[in-house]
């Protein structure tokens, strides 16, 4: 279900707006099976996976959330910080045993704001991000739900 990322953190930031962003981290573990985030709840933090691998999920009445992506080393886990009203737009569970870099994200949103360089970067990331995950939403729901053509 997932291919290496064209948008880890080491790709699309500069070594400069990496190294700034990194000085504002916090290393965290999740257990195997650990709920990350639900949609619908406060999204006051995000993460860089360091190792381990995250899967993303849409909820689905009266079945089980369907995965929609997995993310591992060096890939953004969330978005739905940077955009008020700030809550979660899908679901999050640590696949394995993970490790990561954790982010306050009113801390994060001051730095873009005191420094616009710094904040397009971060900014620019975190679409690119929002763009691939919508469509590999798009991609995977397609999968599960368009109708089959008939057999011949």
């Amino acid at each position: 279900m997932s291919t290496p990322s064209p948008i880890r953190i080491a790709a699309v930031l500069s070594t400069e707006h990496r190294g700034r962003l990194m000085s504002h981290a916090r290393e965290v573990n999740f257990r195997e099976g650990a709920r990350i985030f639900d949609e619908g709840t406060r999204a006051e933090s995000f993460w860089i996976v360091r190792s381990g691998t995250v899967t993303l999920e849409i909820p689905v009445p009266g079945r089980r959330p369907t995965p929609i992506e997995s993310l591992g080393p060096g890939e953004l886990v969330g978005w739905s910080w940077l955009f008020a009203p700030y809550v979660w737009q899908l679901g999050a569970e640590a696949m394995t045993p993970v490790r990561a870099y954790e982010f306050d994200a009113t801390t994060v949103r001051m730095l873009m704001d005191a420094d616009p360089a710094f904040g397009s970067a971060v900014g620019h990331w975190v679409g690119r991000v929002l763009a691939l995950r919508l469509h590999q939403t798009r991609t995977r729901l397609l999968d599960l739900y368009a109708p089959r053509a008939a057999a011949s």
